[in-house]
């Protein structure tokens, strides 16, 4: 009889265990598909309104991005300051993640992949460089995401 009793609460505990597992899986991969769209709209913003407008509209507010030699540049009104260089005005980015993870609970996510950036000079010649980027995402209180690294 004490075995049973001992028994019912541990089977209880299990039980909620698996189910409390499981919600945080099903958060992280929701999470996971809602970053995987946060990246196409952002690209495509990129493409369609400039880098100044893209970079600046996905940007949390306390939003960091590093560029050129270890230069920081933070918050989302430097950002578009940064991208409304006349260097940017010919310029273009693709990119498209390879990996994406995101937290447990679905509130934060990470990304990397490859990018591909072209400039074109005075004289017409574009030039084309290429390489990997890492982006951290935040999930806002109105669900949208934000990537607070790039």
């Amino acid at each position: 009889m004490i075995s049973r009793i001992f028994s019912f609460p541990g089977l209880i505990i299990c039980f909620l265990f698996i189910s409390c597992n499981q919600q945080n899986k099903d958060l992280a991969e929701i999470a996971k598909q809602e970053i995987a769209k946060a990246e196409k709209d952002f690209e495509t913003m990129v493409d369609e309104k400039g880098l100044a407008e893209g970079f600046t509209f996905f940007a949390d507010s306390n939003a960091i991005i590093k560029r050129g030699n270890d230069s920081l540049i933070k918050g989302k009104d430097n950002i578009r300051n940064y991208y409304a260089a006349p260097y940017f005005k010919t310029a273009s980015v693709t990119w498209s993640p390879d990996f994406i993870e995101a937290s447990s609970d679905g509130t934060l996510g990470y990304t990397f992949g490859k990018y591909i950036w072209q400039t074109t000079d005075s004289s017409g010649k574009t030039n084309e460089s290429r390489g990997v980027f890492h982006t951290v995402w935040k999930k806002q209180n109105d669900g949208s995401w934000k990537y607070v690294w790039d």
